[in-house]
């Protein structure tokens, strides 16, 4: 054999990614931080999760690739037939298969300014082409939406509450999307944060993907369970979905021991209730810190999730709030790569932490008027 050799290329469509920047833990010289840069729950995990998950720490054993008894258990707290339950490696996976089972080169999909960074690296991961709807005040716009649909449009995902601004659109405007959009086009209604929602925010996503044949809602237990480093997503939706989820996804996909503790946190009613409560008592205390602020041209955008967007629009820079936040000893998330340069969002910690933070974000303030 002759001649120069060369290395293998990859899709033309996979250059376009930008991979994945997670939330930081250390400042730029390596000095650890207190961590409110990832949305993870500050109270940590289910006590009885961790017993659960130490238990079943069999190295040598598959798990049960279907993971069965946590659908099953799922499938009791919410009303859903397990079989209608897909379980998968963090909710970003079932993300990322939504776009690759239903949308390939030449389709569109969509989802909203502002959004979860996972919808795009979905979409071109697929050799799809993301469309970016208008944002109204950094939350979902249903009208920008349905505007953006077009004959080449197969998937939309819509996070609610959305990251990272914690914006919120109550079930009638979900329905209102749903019915606007064509039979053939998938939803995706991504509920991260749904379990800090109260019975009365409910936005119907699950109703919906319980009566119609294209939408696909997922949640994950890495935020209100606590289980973030196990990684463990679930999905429901129409049979015919469940069935392309479970065709294209890895088929152990969910380790033996993230299996047993999400189980033992499913159950764990009073720990989920209990973060859910610390989470509103303490976001509510430090949004209502930051709107003592507004003279300074600081605001927050009203949340439903466990952390506040806040916006710099006055002289302090959301870089000079960044690095006194850090020089104070926690890390938080600058988004300048999403188009949000002027702005930090804050994972809600313990009360100590978001006085701190409220502090700190104050004493600049002042400093730089």
């Amino acid at each position: 054999m002759t001649g120069r050799r060369t290395a293998p290329s990859p899709k033309p469509w996979i250059e376009g990614i930008h991979a994945y920047v997670p939330g930081k833990s250390a400042g730029a010289d390596g000095r650890p931080l207190v961590k409110l840069s990832a949305n993870e729950n500050p109270l940590g995990s289910s006590t009885l999760a961790i017993a659960a998950r130490r238990e079943a720490n069999r190295p040598a054993v598959y798990p049960d690739p279907d993971s069965r008894a946590l659908r099953e258990a799922l499938g009791e707290l919410h009303g859903i037939d397990p079989a209608r339950i897909v379980c998968g490696t963090g909710s970003d996976e079932l993300l990322n298969l939504a776009a690759q089972g239903y949308a390939g080169p030449g389709d569109d999909v969509i989802y909203v300014r502002y959004g979860f960074a996972v919808y795009d690296i979905a979409a071109r991961r697929c050799g799809a082409v993301p469309v970016v709807a208008p944002d109204k005040d950094y939350g979902t716009d249903v009208d920008a939406l349905l505007a953006c649909v077009t004959d080449k449009t197969r998937v939309v995902f819509v996070a609610n509450p959305n990251n990272p601004t914690g914006s919120y659109i109550p079930a009638s405007e979900l329905a209102r999307l749903h019915a606007g959009l064509p039979d053939g086009v998938l939803l995706v209604v991504d509920q991260a944060y749904g379990e800090y929602l109260t019975a009365e925010e409910d936005d119907g996503g699950m109703a919906l993907a319980a009566a119609h044949d294209n939408v696909f809602v997922t949640r994950t237990f890495s935020k209100i369970y606590g289980l973030a480093g196990d990684r463990i997503g679930w999905g429901t939706g129409s049979p015919t979905i469940i069935n392309v989820m479970n065709r294209i996804r890895g088929p152990f996909n969910v380790g033996l021991t993230g299996q047993a503790a999400a189980l033992a946190a499913v159950r764990d009613e009073d720990f989920v209730r209990a973060s859910r409560e610390h989470n509103l008592a303490e976001r509510t205390r430090f949004e209502g810190a930051i709107a003592n602020l507004g003279n300074y041209g600081i605001r927050a955008v009203p949340s439903k999730a466990n952390f506040v967007l806040v916006l710099f629009e006055g002289a302090l820079s959301a870089e000079r709030a960044l690095n006194a936040i850090g020089e104070a000893g926690y890390a938080v998330r600058h988004l300048p790569g999403q188009g949000l340069p002027d702005a930090l969002r804050i994972t809600i910690g313990t009360a100590s932490q978001m006085d701190d933070i409220a502090t700190v974000i104050a004493r600049e303030a002042e400093a730089a008027s």
